[in-house]
């Protein structure tokens, strides 16, 4: 990996770029991951490269559904797993859920990589490495999964997702959270519960609030669930956006005089 400074305005940016190239020099990531983290990022910049509010409340309603799970199933691609590997068994263990391996871009190679590195991480048991079943509708290798992860799972998190799989995911009737920067996506729209954030950061939130809310009694839980609107938080989104460049466009973005 490439050495950044810390001193660099764009050391944060810059890191988890690294950490994207690394993963696919290590073979964890796809070529089109490279793609799809760069687009994540301009929409990174429209939001303000940091969590905003509609953001948070979808993540104390997702985090609510997935305790209230049966099976939570969290599933992995080969971007997270280059991302956010110890925020993402952290994750599954403080919210009892399951880790499923699922790529578009399968290799058995790639699987049992990216098995590796949770593991590395702590996890002590991943799924997906014999995926025994398909979705239905879904003829992509990113349709095999796992009978006791995503096959049984009745609330999953697909964070990072293509819409093919979060709509045929919703079909078999489970229900569906994700993590997507892009509000217009097929996914973002397709989702019960849409997190419209950057996964570094909001993985480690939805730790400290999977840690705090898992005290809550059952009804407080079902009632933050039964509170949201998933459509409506991903209009708020929007106008976030149409506000923040309407008042950037009226502030001026260049200030020449700010570097004088």
């Amino acid at each position: 990996m490439v050495k950044i400074p810390k001193s660099h305005p764009r050391y944060w940016s810059l890191l988890y770029r690294e950490k994207i190239i690394e993963g696919m020099e290590r073979g964890i990531t796809a070529k089109a991951g490279l793609i799809a983290h760069g687009r994540g990022e301009a929409f990174d910049y429209l939001i303000g490269e940091k969590t905003i509010k509609p953001a948070e409340e979808a993540m104390r309603a997702a985090v609510a559904k997935l305790l209230l799970a049966k099976h939570p199933v969290l599933s992995v691609n080969g971007n997270v797993a280059a991302l956010v590997p110890r925020e993402t068994v952290e994750l599954a263990k403080v919210l009892r859920a399951k880790l499923e391996v699922n790529l578009f871009y399968r290799t058995e190679e790639r699987v049992k990589k990216i098995a590796e590195v949770l593991r590395e991480a702590g996890a002590e048991e991943v799924l997906g490495i014999n995926p025994t079943k398909r979705i239905p509708g879904l003829e992509s290798e990113r349709g095999k999964v796992d009978e006791e992860g995503i096959w049984k799972a009745d609330v999953v998190l697909v964070p990072l997702e293509d819409g093919d799989r979060t709509e045929a995911l919703v079909r078999m009737g489970k229900f569906v959270i994700t993590v997507d920067l892009n509000p217009l996506s097929r996914s973002a729209r397709m989702a019960d519960i849409t997190i419209v954030d950057n996964i570094i950061r909001a993985y480690p939130r939805m730790i400290e609030l999977a840690k705090e809310m898992r005290n809550y009694p059952r009804e407080k839980l079902e009632e933050i669930v039964k509170n949201y609107d998933n459509s409506r938080i991903l209009s708020e989104v929007l106008i976030h956006i149409k506000d923040r460049l309407t008042k950037l466009a009226e502030e001026g973005i260049w200030r020449r005089e700010r570097l004088e």
